[in-house]
């Protein structure tokens, strides 16, 4: 079997979720390209239905944080397409705070998106292919799971908790032939961090981290995932792939970096 048949998703039923922005609609464009059937989920309906009209989709409203609605989302697949054969998460909430500000109100908001809902959509993602011969899950995390960074108690705790959670599911659904993997990105320009790209001494003191000498991009966490949800992948199950350019080999920038590369920015731009 060629490389491309390896890679094709024809046959195949996706879902997507958090795929009104940034990797999740780039992921669910692919997803399409390759030949699936594609189910688009966020809470904004109106940011979904013109993708799904591009990719000859559906769309359907789903809040990862309500059980029931990730339930609905894995229930209303099957019945529009008989089955989901791959199901990534990509829905994402960040905000950094140190923990003497993580009230219970902040962590609660973080953890709803970031953990609870990821187990959500675990659960009712599983339980849908458990029955139906198996297929794929992947779950988008972070390179800050990796490497500690001050103010990313909940965000890189979260995520750190997930992708072990994800080597749990992969042993419990094995035997269905379920298989469930994590992406952990780098910082890479998105609507969700376009904030910090702002701010030059940002990707300065990341690249200076980052042992390939570039930044990321949103492509690069494509290609990882169109892999884990093809047959390229199939004896791949309950692992992480960093998708960083070697920053977890290294550390995650301090202020003392980002004061540094601030420096060095206002230099390159003095006269």
């Amino acid at each position: 079997m060629s490389e491309s048949s390896y890679l094709s998703l024809a046959g195949k039923v996706a879902v997507v979720l958090g795929a009104s922005s940034g990797f999740g609609r780039a992921i669910a464009e692919r997803f399409a390209e390759a030949g699936a059937r594609v189910v688009v989920a966020a809470r904004r309906l109106e940011l979904l239905e013109p993708l799904a009209k591009a990719i000859d989709g559906v769309a359907f409203r789903c809040d990862i944080t309500r059980d029931a609605d990730v339930e609905a989302l894995a229930r209303e697949a099957i019945e529009h397409f008989g089955r989901i054969d791959v199901a990534v998460n990509s829905a994402g909430f960040e905000q950094m705070l140190p923990l003497r500000q993580l009230t219970p109100d902040r962590l609660d908001a973080m953890r709803q998106v970031q953990f609870d809902g990821a187990l959500y959509f675990l659960r009712h993602m599983a339980g849908a292919m458990e029955t139906r011969g198996g297929g794929s899950i992947v779950t988008i995390s972070s390179l800050t799971a990796h490497r500690p960074g001050a103010g990313l108690a909940a965000y890189a705790g979260s995520k750190r908790a997930v992708e072990y959670v994800s080597q749990i599911a992969a042993l419990e659904y094995g035997a269905e032939r379920v298989r469930v993997n994590c992406v952990a990105a780098s910082l890479i320009e998105t609507p969700m961090t376009a904030m910090m790209f702002k701010l030059p001494m940002v990707p300065e003191a990341m690249l200076r981290q980052t042992p390939l000498p570039r930044m990321g991009e949103v492509r690069d966490i494509v290609e990882a995932v169109h892999w884990l949800a093809s047959d390229a992948s199939s004896f791949v199950t309950g692992q992480t792939i960093c998708v960083d350019g070697g920053g977890s080999l290294t550390r995650l920038p301090s202020a003392a970096d980002f004061a540094d590369a601030a420096a060095r920015t206002n230099r390159k731009e003095s006269p």
